[in-house]
C-alpha cells in the first residue's frame, strides 16, 4: 500500500524553497559547492544548482559522493573490490561552503559516511545539509539544515523518492510495509 506525498510540482516548490533558503542563509552564492549523495541525491543537487544559475546568475559547482566505502553498517566492504575509492571532485573543498543533499534523512547513518568521505577530501569553511525529506527514526545527532518536507513514519514505512531523470516521474510515496 503506498501514499504519494509530493508530486512534481511539490517537489519543485520545496527544492526552490531550499534554494532560497540557502541563498539567505550563506548572503549569496560565494564560495558555494554543492555535492549530492548518489544516487537521487545527486539529482537533487544538480536542480538546486540549476536553480541558483537562474535567480544569482552563477554556476555553482556540484559534485557526486559515493558513500558506500565510508558506510560503518555494511560490513562486507574489505572483501568488495568494486568499491569506490577516495571521492574526487573537479573542485576544491578548501574554504568552501558545501552544501551536501540527499533524498531522504533517516537513520543519519548516510550523512555521517558522507562528512567523513568530505573530510578525507578537504576541509570545507562548512558543511549544510539539505534534504526533500525528512522522516525522522534518527540514530545519530544528525539534522538537516535545509528540509523540502518532514514526514513522520513509522518504521515499517518507507518513504519512496522517484525522479524523473531515472524514474520517469517526480514523487515521493509513503509505502507501508510488513
Amino acid at each position: 500500500m503506498e501514499k504519494e506525498i509530493m508530486d512534481t510540482m511539490a517537489m519543485k516548490r520545496a527544492l526552490t524553497r531550499i534554494t532560497y533558503e540557502i541563498i539567505e542563509r550563506n548572503r549569496g552564492v560565494e564560495d558555494l559547492v554543492i555535492i549530492g549523495i548518489k544516487t537521487r541525491g545527486v539529482f537533487l543537487a544538480q536542480r538546486i544548482a540549476e536553480r541558483l544559475k537562474q535567480l544569482e546568475n552563477v554556476e555553482v559547482p556540484v559534485g557526486e559522493l559515493n558513500v558506500t566505502a565510508y558506510r560503518d553498517d555494511i560490513h562486507q566492504l574489505d572483501s568488495d573490490p568494486n568499491l569506490p575509492g577516495k571521492p574526487h571532485f573537479e573542485f576544491s573543498l578548501e574554504g568552501k561552503k558545501v552544501i551536501l543533499v540527499d533524498d531522504v534523512l533517516y537513520t543519519g547513518r548516510t550523512i555521517r559516511a558522507a562528512m567523513d568521505a568530505i573530510m578525507d577530501i578537504g576541509r570545507p569553511k562548512r558543511i549544510n545539509l539539505a534534504i526533500l525529506v525528512d522522516r525522522g527514526h534518527r540514530e545519530l545527532p544528525i539534522r538537516a539544515d535545509f528540509v523540502g518536507k518532514n514526514i513522520p513514519t513509522a518504521q515499517n514505512e518507507k518513504i519512496e523518492v522517484s525522479v524523473s531523470e531515472i524514474d520517469e516521474e517526480d514523487s515521493v510515496k509513503i509505502v507501508n510495509g510488513k
